[in-house]
């Protein structure tokens, strides 16, 4: 197996901090920074390699050679963890919700998996809900050979303790702390390892990219949610999002994309405008990759 310590140092060295001197159609009255951890891996970026490093050096210490995990058809976290087993030597395990998909051609996003070694298996909805029960996971442990586990998302308390190295690259790039860091909000990941390590005097904010008004995070979380920002909920766009992401693209050179990234960017503007940060606040911003998924209404001209 390579040596998967030494390539996480060099992939962290591939997330500059980048300050956006016109970001909104409007100048507004903060200092916006992009932590671009988009770059880290062209395959494995953003929060999906902060989430997984810690659980590839586990599964390596505990001798385990296949990951098997979890998602959907389009998921994001499924095609960094294939292209993380083929980087790192893994076998890899795709359990994919909707048995239907068996007998239909594979969408760009699982095709890639499969390109990547990745063994897909598809179950019924029913039976992927029971995917965080012992009993269900035991069976999956009995029919696939021993694995090391990775749930839904990448989220774990060692994917926290991933997440939570951004904070200190941020401040150590900067030179001091941010004002305020923010980023979006899938499964909370992310966020809580933002939070761990910021310090008192930076304000951590999540933008949920999904429509859950009852969402919470365990405490303590010292950190904001915004939930206004999710556009008609996960992977739901408009065209007031597709537009601002247009724009946003023309005015920095960065791309990025509809279902966390651009929702995040497009709040951090609206707050910005409704006098939320204090004048002059420093605001970075965490890309989180995900280009992928990517939707191909942003590449339409006219």
């Amino acid at each position: 197996m390579p040596d998967i310590t030494q390539q996480f140092a060099q992939f962290v060295a591939n997330s500059p901090l980048t300050e956006l001197s016109d970001p909104f159609p409007e100048p507004l009255p903060i200092r916006l920074y992009l932590k671009r951890d988009d770059l880290l891996h062209p395959q494995v970026s953003g929060n999906k390699w902060r989430k997984l490093k810690y659980n590839l050096l586990a599964a390596h210490e505990q001798g385990l050679n296949t990951l098997l995990t979890f998602g959907g058809a389009f998921s994001n976290h499924l095609y960094a963890t294939a292209a993380a087993g083929q980087l790192t030597g893994l076998r890899t395990i795709g359990i994919v919700r909707g048995e239907e998909l068996a007998g239909s051609p594979l969408n760009p996003t699982l095709a890639f998996c499969q390109s990547q070694g990745m063994q897909l298996h598809f179950v019924s909805r029913d039976a992927y809900r029971q995917k965080d029960e012992p009993a269900y996971l035991a069976g999956l442990q009995d029919r696939f050979g021993p694995c090391y586990v990775v749930p839904e998302g990448g989220t774990n308390e060692l994917a926290i303790r991933g997440t939570a190295e951004i904070m200190p690259e941020i401040s150590h790039q900067m030179g001091q702390a941010p004002d305020y860091v923010c980023c979006s909000v899938g499964t909370g990941g992310t966020v809580l390892g933002l939070a761990r390590t910021a310090p008192p005097s930076t304000t951590v904010i999540g933008f949920l990219a999904l429509k859950a008004p009852s969402f919470t995070l365990p405490q303590p979380a010292t950190c904001q949610l915004a939930k206004s920002y999710h556009f008609g909920g996960y992977a739901k766009t408009t065209p007031q999002l597709l537009d601002f992401i247009k724009g946003f693209e023309q005015r920095t050179g960065v791309r990025i994309e509809q279902v966390y990234t651009g929702k995040m960017l497009y709040g951090i503007g609206d707050l910005a405008r409704q006098g939320a940060f204090p004048a002059g606040a420093t605001v970075v911003a965490v890309h989180t990759g995900g280009l992928q998924g990517r939707s191909p209404l942003l590449d339409e001209t006219g």
